[in-house]
């Protein structure tokens, strides 16, 4: 009983670590590595070059213990799910030395539709297809340590929205059930107006207004340093932004969230990346109206319908995007106005991505004084 129990204590120390010294055939260059991983721990199974699984067990999902139990190893090919920690543990394996391939779970029936799916299971999976050929895995390429700190700093900005956001709906809502109503303003100045509370709520709804009030000054802080960003890190957000109604946050968002537009052959299919094309579910002669996709990432996409009230308002420019979306707008019909900003926010998408590309000056009418020349001819 009590070898037993020090059995396990030393199992339970070695558990997670590769040991070369009892497993030689680890420690050689060309072995096929899947990793699977977990928010705590992470499971691997290790193939050798004939295919066979030589050693398997699990890591802490910590920086100290993958280089620890990586960082020693002869050159592999290690294969990893994309997730919250793929980027920095695939950046860390590189810097061991290894060949690492992010594959894309959603687009791999073996992982995604497998019944018996455990870590284990799809540990050994990841080795055998990057083993066979990494295209299997639908590679995907994480971005550099300085975007995915910049874009930390667009989604930290999202949550204080976000935040924002709740807390205003809250106090609308509070406010009502007693018979009265907040003032219609926007967001920024909500706080602003505390002798709109009516006197037997102040007391107690005052908090949140303040909360509200320092939610918006933290926000601002943001907005001047996505500003500084943009200018000094990002220059082609001057391209994007020569469409009136694009700022620094939107066009930084958008360089961040495409990377690369090379990655797309052509500017049309931004689209459906960001999700912002109708699902399609037809059957004979049935071709119900659906609503987007919502594919992609999501605060992305928000900005870019976001953008579309300000085109289609009182400010926006006389262009292109205005005039489609208006003739949108004006065809009625339920949910109208809202097609018409999902519309314009597609092609705004599209049109970004042209000018990103191709470096071009903006024309507010192209297409429109391209209808003309024609006509005229």
């Amino acid at each position: 009983m009590e070898k037993n129990s020090k059995r396990n204590k030393k199992n339970q120390a070695n558990e997670g670590r590769i040991h070369p010294e009892l497993v030689p055939s680890v420690n050689q260059d060309g072995n096929s590595i899947g990793i699977d991983l977990g928010d705590r721990r992470s499971h691997y199974g290790v193939l050798d070059r004939q295919g066979e699984i030589i050693a398997e067990g699990s890591v802490a999902t910590r920086r100290e213990e993958f280089s620890a139990n990586f960082s020693g190893l002869a050159k592999a090919r290690i294969a990893l799910e994309v997730g919250t920690h793929s980027a920095w543990v695939s950046e860390l394996l590189t810097e061991c030395g290894h060949e690492v391939v992010v594959a894309n779970p959603r687009r791999m029936e073996s992982i995604s539709k497998n019944r018996r799916k455990n870590e284990r299971v799809d540990a050994r999976t990841l080795a055998r297809l990057v083993r066979a050929d990494p295209e299997l895995l639908y590679p995907i390429r994480h971005r550099g340590p300085q975007a995915r700190r910049d874009l930390m700093g667009l989604r930290a900005r999202q949550a204080l929205v976000e935040a924002r956001t709740g807390l205003i709906n809250s106090v609308r809502g509070l406010v009502k059930s007693m018979g009265a109503r907040m003032p219609e303003c926007s967001a920024e100045s909500f706080a602003q107006p505390v002798d709109a509370l009516p006197e037997n709520l102040r007391a107690t709804l005052k908090p949140l207004l303040q909360q509200v009030a320092a939610l918006t000054a933290r926000i601002r802080q943001y907005d001047g340093q996505i500003e500084i960003m943009a200018q000094k890190r990002y220059p082609p957000s001057g391209l994007l932004r020569q469409v009136k109604g694009v700022g620094a946050l939107t066009a930084v968002a958008y360089l961040l969230t495409l990377d690369d537009p090379a990655r797309f052959e052509k500017s049309r299919e931004v689209g459906p990346y960001l999700g912002l094309v109708p699902r399609q579910d037809d059957s004979g002669d049935s071709s119900p109206p659906l609503g987007i996709t919502k594919t992609g990432d999501t605060m992305l996409r928000r900005l870019l319908v976001g953008s579309a009230p300000y085109l289609l308002g009182a400010f926006g420019e006389d262009c292109d995007l205005r005039r489609l979306g208006l003739k949108l707008a004006a065809r009625g019909g339920k949910n109208a106005k809202k097609r018409a900003g999902v519309a314009v926010a597609r092609k705004l998408a599209v049109l970004l991505h042209s000018l990103w590309v191709t470096g071009a000056v903006y024309e507010p009418l192209r297409n429109n004084a391209a209808q003309t020349s024609r006509a005229v001819a």
